[in-house]
C-alpha cells in the first residue's frame, strides 16, 4: 500500500476474538496474526490503534475462577488483575517486532469534560506522531454504570471519531451482516455495502459471548456513530485479522478509481458515494477482498465539538422543546425558555440533557429519549416526540421548571437573577442528522 496517502485505522476485538471462552487462556495463534498486521500497516506508513477487550477475562484465568461473577466489587478487581496481564502481553509480542505501544484507559467520566476530550485527543495524537501503537480498553477497575461507554464497541467508535480515523474495524465471529442468520437459514445473504444503516434489514441476533458485553447490535451502534464522524466502518471476522490489510488496499482501491472515474468538478449525489458499480472502475481482481460489511461514511460528518456533545457526554435529563424552538435551532439561534414545554430529571447547570420535541405537554408521556430514533420531517411536523439532539444547559432542572415558557426578559423576576437570556446557548446544542429524505446536516 505504498504511495497511498496514510490513513487512521482503528481496530476493535473483543474479549472472545483474543480470549478462549471455556479455558480463559489467550489466542496467541490470533494475537501474532494481529500483531503482524498491525506492524505491516504502520510500516506502511499508516497510523494504528488497537481497542482490545479481555481484561476481566485475563483475570478470570490468572485468580482461576471458572465464571464471571456478578459482584461489581470482585469484577472490578478481576478486571485490575487481567489489565497488568493483558497489556504485558500485547508488549511482549509488539516488542519482538521493536513496536512500542501505550496503555490508554479510557471512562466516559474521561472525556465529559470538554478539555480533558480534548486532552485524551491530543494525547492519542503526540502517540501516533510519535509512531506508537495505543492499546485502548475501558477502564473496568474504575467503572460503573453511569459512566460506562457500555461495551468497547460504542468506545471504539468514540476513539475512531476523537482521531478523525478513515476506517473502523469491528471484530467479530462472523464475517459480515447477513440478512437472516446463516447459521439457522442456508439461505442468508450477505450485506457488503451499507448506505443507510436507518434503512437496514439485517440479523443481528448474536449477543455476544459469556466473556463480552456486546453483540451484533452494538456493533451497528457504533457504526451508527462512527460513520456519522466521517469513519468508513468495517464488520469482519475476528479469527481472520489478516485480512484488514486485504479490506483496506480493495476499499481504498474503489476510491481512486471513484475519483479518476469522476471529473473533479463534479460532485456525485450522496446516493452515488463509494457505490460506483465496481465492474465500471475496473477495480483489478486480483485484490478482491475476503467477505466483510462496510458501513460508508456520513457525506456531511459531524466532527469535534458537536459529536463530543452528542455522544461524549452522558445525558442527566430530558428537555421538551416545541417545534418553534426546534426550528429556531436549525436556524442556529440558541434556545430561549419561552420554546420549552418541560422538563424531566434532576440536572445541574452545564449538564447535558437530551432535546425532545413535543406538540405539546400532553404528547410527553410518549416521549421516546433512548436516543434510538432517526428524527424525519415526518416525525417533527407531527405530535409524535422525537429526541433531535443534546444540549448543554445554563440552568438547572428546578429553574428551567420555573422559567420554562416565560420571556427571557422574566428570567430575573422568577429567579432572581438571569445568568443568560438562553437556557442552552447554540454552541453548546447539537443536533442529530435527519434522515436522507429531509433538509441536510443540522450540527
Amino acid at each position: 500500500m505504498k504511495g497511498h496517502r496514510h490513513l487512521t485505522i482503528v481496530i476493535k476485538l473483543g474479549s472472545s476474538s483474543i480470549i478462549d471462552e471455556k479455558t480463559h487462556e489467550p489466542l496467541l495463534s490470533i494475537l501474532t496474526i494481529i500483531v503482524e498486521t498491525a506492524v505491516k500497516l504502520h510500516q506502511d506508513g499508516h497510523r494504528v490503534i488497537i481497542v482490545s477487550s479481555g481484561a476481566i477475562a485475563v483475570g478470570l484465568r490468572r485468580m482461576d475462577v471458572e465464571k464471571k461473577p456478578k459482584h461489581l466489587p470482585r469484577i472490578q478487581a478481576l478486571a485490575a488483575v487481567g489489565q497488568c496481564r493483558l497489556i504485558s502481553l500485547w508488549d511482549s509480542l509488539f516488542g519482538h517486532l521493536r513496536q512500542p505501544v501505550a496503555q490508554v484507559l479510557l471512562t466516559r467520566n474521561d472525556i465529559a469534560d470538554r478539555t480533558q476530550y480534548q486532552n485524551a485527543q491530543n494525547t492519542f495524537n503526540e502517540l501516533l506522531n510519535m509512531g506508537v501503537i495505543p492499546i485502548v480498553n475501558e477502564n473496568d477497575t474504575l467503572g460503573v454504570t453511569e459512566i460506562k461507554f457500555g461495551d468497547n464497541d460504542t468506545l471504539s467508535a468514540i476513539t475512531a471519531a476523537m482521531v478523525q480515523a478513515d476506517y473502523l474495524f469491528l471484530m467479530t465471529d462472523v464475517d459480515c451482516l447477513y440478512t437472516k442468520n446463516p447459521r439457522k437459514f442456508p439461505d442468508a445473504q450477505p450485506i457488503e455495502v451499507v448506505k443507510d444503516i436507518a434503512s437496514l434489514e439485517a440479523d443481528v441476533s448474536s449477543a455476544g459471548s459469556s466473556l463480552g458485553t456486546g453483540g451484533m447490535s452494538t456493533k451497528i451502534v457504533a457504526a451508527r456513530l462512527a460513520t456519522s464522524a466521517g469513519v468508513t466502518t468495517i464488520i469482519s471476522r475476528s479469527s481472520k485479522p489478516g485480512n484488514i490489510a486485504s479490506i483496506v488496499q480493495y476499499t481504498q482501491a474503489i476510491r481512486n478509481a471513484s475519483r479518476e472515474a469522476v471529473p473533479q468538478a463534479f460532485t456525485p449525489p450522496e446516493d452515488d458515494a463509494l457505490t460506483t458499480s465496481i465492474s465500471s472502475l475496473h477495480v483489478d481482481d486480483s485484490i478482491r477482498p475476503p467477505l466483510h460489511t462496510r458501513f460508508l461514511p456520513d457525506l456531511h460528518p459531524i466532527r469535534d465539538r458537536q459529536f463530543w456533545l452528542l455522544h461524549g457526554l452522558a445525558a442527566h435529563g430530558t428537555m421538551y422543546i416545541d417545534q418553534g424552538a426546534h426550528r429556531a435551532l436549525v436556524a442556529k439561534a440558541g434556545l430561549l425558555p419561552a420554546g420549552i414545554i418541560d422538563v424531566e430529571g434532576a440536572f445541574g447547570q452545564q449538564e447535558a440533557v437530551r432535546l425532545v420535541v413535543v406538540a405539546s405537554k400532553s404528547s410527553i408521556s410518549s416521549a421516546g429519549t433512548n436516543g434510538s430514533t432517526t428524527p424525519t420531517k415526518s416525525t417533527l411536523d407531527s405530535s409524535v416526540p422525537v429526541e433531535v439532539g443534546r444540549a448543554l444547559v445554563n440552568y438547572s432542572a428546578t429553574e428551567i421548571t420555573r422559567i420554562k415558557g416565560l420571556r427571557s426578559t422574566e428570567i430575573e423576576s422568577v429567579l432572581g437573577y438571569a445568568d443568560s437570556e438562553y437556557v442552552a446557548l447554540r454552541e453548546n446544542v447539537s443536533l442529530f442528522k435527519r434522515d436522507k429524505s429531509s433538509s441536510p446536516a443540522e450540527s
